[in-house]
C-alpha cells in the first residue's frame, strides 16, 4: 500500500529532515511551505530521487483558511491521508517576559496553538473511521520549552507548546476509537534554523552545560522519532509526549 505524509513547516530543519526520512522509509510526502519555495523544492527532490511522490503545497498555517485549502490540495493531490507530522511552528527574537507585547504573542499562537489545532482537526477528519476514514496517525511538534518554560528568551513560545501537550493528550483519548494515534515529539536544543531565528547564534551551543548528554540534537536525531511514532512499532503509544533532548529538563 502506498502511504501518504503530509508536514507542515517541511522546507528547513526538523520537517524536512523528517521528509527525506520518510520518503525513505517508504512514505509519499507532502511538503508545506510558507515562503520559501525553493527549500521546498529542494526537500521535493529529495522525496523524488527515493522514488517516492512529492509535492511542495504553499500555504501559512498561521491562517485558518490556508490550511482548509492546504488539506483540499492535499486530498486531490495524494488521496487518502495515512499520517500528518502536525510540525509549523515559529520562534521570536529571545526576549523578557515584561518586553512581550500582544502582537508578539498572537503571531506566536497563531501559528504554533491555533494553526496547529486546525491542522490537527482537517487531519482528524479525514482519517477518523467514524467519519468513513481509513484511520491514521497524528504526530504534533511540542517542546521541551513546554516543561522548562521558556525563562528569559521565550515563555510566550513555551505557552505555545504548553497546549500542544494539552491537545495532544485531548486528542489521543477522543480519536484513538476512531483508529488515530495520536503522540508528539517534544525536542530539546536540536541545531536548526529556528534556534538563529532567536538572535542567538550560538544558542545550542551556550545550552550544552545543561545538557546531560553534553551536546545539542540534530535534525536527523528527531525525524527518526517522528518516524518511530508514525509506524506499527509504536502500535500501542497513544498520548506519549517523546522528550528528544538528551536529558536536558530531567
Amino acid at each position: 500500500m502506498n502511504k501518504n505524509m503530509l508536514i507542515t513547516g517541511a522546507s528547513r530543519g526538523i520537517g524536512a529532515a523528517t521528509a527525506r526520512l520518510a520518503a525513505q522509509r517508504g512514505w509519499n510526502v507532502a511538503v508545506n511551505y510558507t515562503r520559501n519555495a525553493s527549500a521546498a523544492e529542494a526537500v521535493v527532490a529529495d522525496v523524488r530521487k527515493a522514488g517516492r511522490k512529492g509535492l511542495a503545497i504553499q500555504a501559512d498555517v498561521g491562517k485558518p483558511d490556508e490550511v482548509v485549502r492546504l488539506f483540499k490540495t492535499f486530498d486531490a493531490e495524494f488521496g487518502d491521508l495515512h499520517g500528518f507530522f502536525n510540525n509549523a511552528g515559529i520562534l521570536e527574537k529571545a526576549s523578557k517576559l515584561v518586553d512581550m507585547d500582544v502582537a508578539r504573542l498572537e503571531r506566536i499562537l497563531a501559528v504554533n496553538t491555533v494553526g496547529a489545532f486546525v491542522a490537527a482537526r482537517e487531519a482528524a477528519r479525514r482519517m477518523s473511521t467514524r467519519l468513513g476514514g481509513k484511520g491514521g496517525v497524528i504526530v504534533n511538534m511540542s517542546s521541551a520549552a513546554s516543561k522548562i518554560g521558556g525563562a528569559n528568551e521565550a515563555i510566550d513560545y513555551a505557552l505555545s507548546k504548553g497546549a500542544i501537550d494539552t491537545m495532544t493528550i485531548g486528542m489521543a483519548k477522543e480519536l484513538a476509537g476512531e483508529g488515530i494515534r495520536v503522540n508528539a515529539v517534544r525536542p530539546g536544543m536540536i541545531d536548526t534554523d529556528i534556534q538563529r531565528d532567536t538572535g542567538i547564534p550560538d544558542r545550542v551551543q551556550r545550552a550544552v552545560p545543561q545538557i546531560p548528554m553534553l551536546r545539542g540534537g540534530t535534525v536527523e536525531e528527531v525525524a527518526e522519532a517522528v518516524l518511530w511514532l508514525m509506524s506499527d512499532q509504536s502500535s500501542y503509544c497513544i498520548g506519549l509526549l517523546m522528550d528528544v533532548t538528551g536529558g536536558r529538563g530531567l
